[in-house]
């Protein structure tokens, strides 16, 4: 028994006045859309996590006028990076500054510090070494946010790693906590 043939439905084939129609309906769609759309929104956006941040009269210190306690040699000390915040609530801010020395040849590891300025005005200092540029790491993904300096080290596994190529990755927080800043890991932050 052979299938019967099925006959052609007239549906099947679009000619040219059935693609008119159908361009004419979206644009109507569109237009009528655009001018029954909703009102602007009138709700307040909820608010998110609270920035301790401080008075804008008060300026952060600088890290330009602060000798570092790095060992450079006849070399410069450079800031790769800095950023500025409240970290100890006491509403002055402090700099965390990302600190090497201005080497010609490689990639100098970096030391991360925290600058500040006393109440009184006076000179600003380093108060506190995050990383030690003695630890061979190098920061990315630095910054300064809700009283909290989060970055992204980058190191070696052992001695022999060679310096052009750091095979450790780590996630890292230090928060001010009971008169020192103490460095957190988030689970899952470190990679080989």
């Amino acid at each position: 028994m052979q299938p019967s043939a099925v006959p052609e439905l007239a549906h099947t084939h679009a000619r040219p006045i059935h693609w008119v129609a159908t361009a004419t309906a979206l644009a109507g769609v569109v237009a009528l859309s655009s001018a029954l759309g909703p009102d602007a929104a009138t709700a307040a956006p909820t608010p998110g996590p609270q920035t301790r941040s401080a008075p804008a009269h008060i300026a952060p210190p600088d890290p330009a006028a602060v000798e570092f306690p790095l060992d450079c040699g006849p070399m410069k000390t450079v800031v790769k990076k800095k950023a500025s915040g409240d970290l100890d609530g006491d509403g002055r801010p402090e700099t965390v500054a990302v600190v090497h020395c201005d080497s010609p040849m490689g990639t100098p590891p970096d030391g991360v510090y925290v600058v500040t300025r006393a109440a009184g005005g006076t000179a600003p200092r380093v108060v506190a070494t995050l990383a030690d540029p003695g630890d061979r790491t190098n920061v990315d993904d630095f910054a300064v946010h809700d009283g909290a300096v989060t970055a992204t080290l980058f190191g070696y596994s052992s001695a022999d790693v060679p310096s052009c190529c750091p095979d450790v990755r780590e996630r890292v927080k230090w928060r001010w906590e009971n008169g020192a800043f103490v460095r957190s890991t988030p689970s899952g932050a470190r990679s080989v």
